[in-house]
């Protein structure tokens, strides 16, 4: 696990002694992403940097920027490549010849011989990273299937810059700093920036499944050789013929394969457990394939109905775990908010982030690696959203839509006079809404009408808007974890694991998101996939195996904090502070009156708008940390 930066001057308008300096400089700022090692690579026109995390091959032969051994490619690399031994053992057949055994040398023989195209077809990792061509001059960047590894990347004038976080590329003077305001406004409704978006105008990140090809110019000739739309309409037309236990059995046969090969590592190695399904299937399964007791990872709440740290107890105990547990308290929380801010890279406000910092801090203490169960509720339809949209969808259909108008304007009006005024304000919504995807669309959003609050941006179309996607994923359920892999998982979860477990230099592996795994599931009839209005069914099944059902078949909680609570008492002075009226106006990103009346709604009780205040109250905090105005 590393970071990686770089410049290509086509232009040559820039010293090369200047260029590299300047690489340096990003490369620097990406310590925290690979304390082990560095490196700086450079030619006539491109440089390369590199910071490592040794976690496969700790020895020089795994060291970055590498050169191939043909002389014609540069690598520089982040993540890992799982089954990187089958490709030796191939690459090895076809006469190649190692230094060493890192996954780098063998990603880096495998482009030189099969070329980038059969490379990404047959890995199987989590990765980003730059390929610059040495005889062709064209630099390559890609992107892992389910966007595990970020990529920013800036163009303009003949040059090109990238590095694995923004807060890299701002050591660049040439890097844009105007806040795009419709980038905001999607922040607004998602709390995060969806790519290929940043919250900054001419900074892009790289989507997940993709690769760029840069030459002279500043066009970038784009390849998606992946993508979970695809993935799902061929797991629909042609899904698989198997009765419960063989599906269930082909599951747990592509589980076990995935987390044995993310279990290879030259360094401690652990996992997160929260007590819910997902950590706890992978903790089962790993301390199935360990001789000794796996260490795992929990945060615990003092709050009552956020508390999971029980669970988790029970679990390890079954299993027999190393178990460590960190309680988390508001005065934690604040005491971490500036470096989770820090390491955001843009605005983020998924306030689970501080949990997963924390989590992480803790872990590192003990372990380089450590294993999570992140994407089992969208891989195998795991929110009770799901569910809940179509129930009621079903039930609104019927109404008349003339009469489902007024009723819901009625709703929302009457959701301003307390009592029962945030369901009420919530149905009223809903029922408006013409379509399914409209109703879900309300479920994913921090707010409803980013517009109404957000000066002077347009909130631009994405797949949440995509009218085209029924007709290539006609059934509901597989539309919703379309719309949530492509985008919640990719932008918010990810990213969160991502930039919570690199600020502490822990590299942190998904099994479920394997894509072998995810192929599968969407190949899976539909009706495996859920019962009796419940997600997940082969995950239970298979976990039932390992744990008694009684310590995990509860209600999902999700791994998150009483944002809530906090912001009417231990954290409302600290977030007043920032979302205080004239500054709010001097800003002039937000329109001052609205933001007051909501946080006054909050203030007297309304649960309604925590997660919308908090994603203005991190967007000011990010400003404040990195300097915008």
């Amino acid at each position: 696990m590393c970071g990686l930066a770089g410049m290509v001057d086509w232009s040559a308008s820039m010293a090369p002694d200047a260029r590299e300096r300047a690489v340096q400089a990003m490369s620097d700022a990406l310590i925290h992403r690979g304390p082990d090692d560095s490196g700086i690579w450079s030619d006539d026109r491109a440089t390369l940097g590199q910071r490592r995390l040794a976690i496969i091959d700790l020895s020089p032969a795994g060291h970055q920027p590498m050169v191939s051994a043909c002389g014609r490619y540069v690598l520089s690399y982040n993540g890992e490549i799982y089954n990187h031994r089958s490709m030796a053992e191939d690459l090895r057949a076809d006469g190649v010849t190692f230094r060493g055994h890192s996954d780098t040398e063998i990603l880096l023989e495998a482009i030189a011989l099969w070329g980038v195209e059969r490379v990404l077809e047959q890995a199987a990792g989590m990765f980003a990273f730059a390929l610059w061509d040495t005889r062709e001059a064209t630099m390559l960047l890609a992107r892992d299937r389910l966007g595990k590894k970020p990529l920013y990347w800036t163009s303009a004038g003949g040059r090109l810059a990238f590095a694995s976080e923004m807060t890299a590329l701002l050591k660049l003077e040439t890097t844009p700093r105007a806040i795009d305001r419709d980038a905001l406004c999607l922040y607004l409704r998602h709390a995060c920036v969806p790519a290929p978006r940043s919250i900054l105008q001419g900074v892009h990140k790289l989507e997940p499944g993709t690769m760029l090809t840069f030459t002279a110019s500043d066009q970038a000739q784009e390849m998606r050789y992946w993508d979970v739309r695809t993935i799902a309409m061929n797991g629909l037309n042609t899904p698989m013929a198997a009765n419960d236990d063989d599906a269930v059995d082909a599951v747990a046969d592509a589980l076990g394969v995935a987390v044995r090969e993310r279990m290879i590592s030259d360094v401690p190695l652990g996992a997160f457990l929260s007590g819910g399904i997902d950590s706890s299937l992978i903790v089962a399964l790993m301390q199935e394939e360990s001789e000794q007791p796996v260490n795992t990872f929990c945060i615990s709440f003092d709050e009552e109905g956020w508390n999971e740290g029980d669970y988790a107890k029970k679990v390890s105990q079954h299993l027999g775990t190393s178990h460590h547990e960190l309680r988390l308290d508001p005065t934690r929380a604040i005491d971490s908010l500036d470096t989770v801010v820090g390491h955001a890279d843009e605005p983020f406000a998924d306030a689970s982030s501080i949990a997963t910092y924390l989590v992480s801090k803790l872990a590192r203490e003990h372990v380089t690696v450590a294993l999570s169960g992140d994407g089992g509720d969208e891989i195998f339809a795991g929110y009770s959203r799901y569910a809940w949209t179509q129930q009621t969808w079903d039930r609104i259909a019927t109404w008349p839509r003339l009469l489902r108008r007024p009723v819901a304007a009625l709703m929302r009006g009457l959701s301003w006079s307390g009592g029962r005024g945030d369901s009420l304000g919530h149905y009223g919504a809903v029922i408006g809404e013409a379509t399914p995807e409209g109703i879900y669309r309300h479920t994913l959003s921090a707010w409803q009408q980013p517009t109404r609050l957000a000066c002077d941006g347009r909130e631009p179309a994405g797949l949440i808007w995509d009218t085209s996607l029924k007709h290539d994923v006609p059934d509901l359920m597989t539309r919703m974890q379309v719309i949530d892999v492509a985008g919640f998982l990719h932008d918010d979860i990810l990213t969160k694991v991502d930039r919570a477990s690199m600020a502490v230099s822990l590299e942190a592996r998904s099994p479920i998101l394997d894509h072998r795994v995810v192929e599968l599931a969407f190949r899976l009839p539909r009706s495996i996939m859920q019962r009796d209005g419940r997600g997940k069914w082969p995950l239970r099944q298979i976990l039932d195996r390992h744990v008694p059902s009684h310590h995990f078949d509860r209600p999902k909680r999700g791994f998150s904090v009483p944002v809530g609570y906090w912001l009417r008492g231990p954290l409302k002075d600290w977030a007043a502070n920032l979302i205080e009226s004239q500054r709010i106006e001097e800003a002039g990103f937000f329109d001052a009156k609205e933001l007051r009346k909501i946080w006054d709604r909050h203030q007297a009780g309304s649960n309604r708008w925590a997660n919308a205040l908090w994603t203005v109250v991190m967007f000011e905090a990010w400003r404040d940390r990195h300097g915008f105005t």
